[in-house]
C-alpha cells in the first residue's frame, strides 16, 4: 500500500514538473519576442542604444520574471485541475468501481459550476441513468432466480416424496397408480415450467421473429377453443362465441397461437363449475380485435397492475395450475408482434381480456 502511495505521488510530481516546464517554455517564448519587440520599438523611437550590461540586467530581471510566472500558473492551473478536473472524474471512478462490484445504488449529485459546462454533469446524469437500469434488471434477475427455485422446487419435492412412497413393499393396486399419477402430473408441470422459461427467454432476447403470413383469425381461434374441450365439458362450463367471418390477418400465427392458448386457459382455469367463458372476434377499421371473458373469481386492480410479470399469480388457489409465466409470455408476443392487450376485471365477477391488433402488415415489429 504504501509502495503505491509512493509510485501515486511520483507520478503526480512528475506531472506537475511537466505542466511547470511546459509554461515555463511558453512564456519564454511569448514574453522574449514581446520583450525584443519592445526593446527594438523603444530604441527607435528614443534613438537609444541598450548596452550589453543593460541588456544582461533586462534579461535576468526577465527570466525571473518567467520563473515566477511559470510557477504561479502551475500553481494555479494545478488548483483548477484539482477542483473541475480530478475531483469529479474521482468522484466518477468512485461511482464506477462501486457498480463494478455490484453496488447499483450508488448516485451521484450533479456538480453544477464550471464543471457542468465541461460536460461532467452530462456524464453524471447518464452514468446514474445506468446505474437506476443496472438496479432494475438486478432485480428482476434476483427475482427471476428465485421464482424459478421455487417453482421447480415444488415439483421436484411432489416427485421425491411420492417416488418414495411408491417403493413401499405391499401398496395396492390404487394406491400405487395414484402415487404414480401424482407423480407423472409434477414431472408435466415441471416440463411446462421449463417450455415456458426457454421460449420466454428465446422471446425476450428477440430470438423468435415474427414469421407473418395471411390466415382465417376466425378459424385459428374456434381451433385453439376446441383443444380445452374436455376441460369445459368436466366443469360444465357454457361457451358463448361471436366470432365475425372473414377475418384475415397478416401476423405470426404460430406466436399468436401461444396467446390464445394462455388466455383460454386462463379463462378455464379460473372460471368455476357450471360459469361462462365467451369468444368474441370483431374487425374494427384495420384492426382486429379479440375478448375472451370468464365468469370466475375475477381480479383485484392491484392484481391487475401486475399481471403481466413473470411468475406473479394474483389467485394463490389456483397456483398448482400454473407457473405466472403465461400471461408474461403473452405481453411479450404482443409486444413483438405491435399490438396491445389490455384487462377489465371485477372480484366475483370475471374478467374480460382484450387483444387488438393491425390485421394487416405495417412493417411495424
Amino acid at each position: 500500500m504504501k509502495q503505491k502511495g509512493r509510485r501515486k505521488t511520483r507520478r503526480r510530481l512528475l506531472r506537475g514538473i511537466r505542466r511547470y516546464v511546459i509554461f515555463f517554455l511558453l512564456m519564454a517564448f511569448i514574453i522574449t519576442c514581446c520583450m525584443l519587440l519592445f526593446l527594438g520599438r523603444l530604441e527607435q523611437s528614443l534613438e537609444i542604444d541598450f548596452t550589453e550590461q543593460h541588456i544582461r540586467q533586462a534579461a535576468i530581471v526577465t527570466f525571473g520574471n518567467i520563473l515566477f510566472l511559470s510557477l504561479l500558473c502551475t500553481v494555479i492551473d494545478g488548483i483548477r485541475r484539482r477542483l473541475t478536473v480530478e475531483r469529479p472524474v474521482r468522484k466518477i471512478i468512485d461511482a464506477s468501481e462501486k457498480i463494478m462490484r455490484g453496488d447499483f445504488s450508488v448516485r451521484i449529485p450533479p456538480l453544477g459550476g464550471t464543471c457542468s459546462a465541461d460536460g461532467f454533469d452530462s456524464i453524471i446524469r447518464y452514468l446514474n441513468k445506468m446505474a437506476e437500469e443496472l438496479s432494475g434488471i438486478e432485480t428482476l434477475r434476483t427475482d427471476f432466480i428465485a421464482n424459478v427455485s421455487h417453482e421447480l422446487k415444488t415439483p421436484l419435492a411432489v416427485m421425491q416424496n411420492y417416488g418414495t412412497l411408491l417403493k413401499q413393499p405391499g401398496l395396492t393396486e390404487g394406491k400405487r397408480m395414484e402415487y404414480a399419477e401424482a407423480v407423472t402430473e409434477a414431472s408435466g408441470r415441471l416440463a411446462d415450467l421449463i417450455t415456458n422459461i426457454l421460449k420466454l427467454n428465446k422471446l425476450e432476447n428477440q430470438q423468435i421473429y415474427p414469421d407473418r403470413q395471411r390466415y382465417n383469425l376466425g378459424e385459428q381461434l374456434c381451433e385453439c377453443l376446441l383443444n380445452f374441450e374436455n376441460e369445459w365439458e368436466r366443469k360444465g362450463i357454457e361457451i358463448d362465441t361471436d366470432i365475425e367471418e372473414e377475418v384475415f390477418v397478416e401476423a405470426d400465427a404460430e406466436l399468436l397461437t401461444l396467446v390464445w392458448n394462455n388466455l383460454f386457459s386462463n379463462a378455464m382455469k379460473f372460471t368455476e363449475e357450471g360459469g361462462r367463458v365467451s369468444l368474441c372476434l370483431k374487425a374494427e377499421g384495420d384492426f382486429a380485435v379479440v375478448q375472451i371473458a370468464d365468469t370466475g373469481c375475477g381480479i383485484s386492480r392491484e392484481t391487475g397492475a401486475h399481471i403481466f410479470e413473470k411468475f406473479y399469480q394474483g389467485d394463490s388457489s389456483h397456483s398448482t395450475q400454473g407457473n405466472g409465466l403465461g400471461l408474461a409470455l403473452v405481453k411479450r408476443v404482443m409486444d413483438i408482434t405491435g399490438g396491445d392487450i389490455s384487462v377489465e376485471s371485477e372480484l366475483g365477477k370475471g374478467s374480460t381480456f382484450t387483444v387488438r391488433f393491425r390485421r394487416e402488415a405495417d412493417g411495424a415489429v
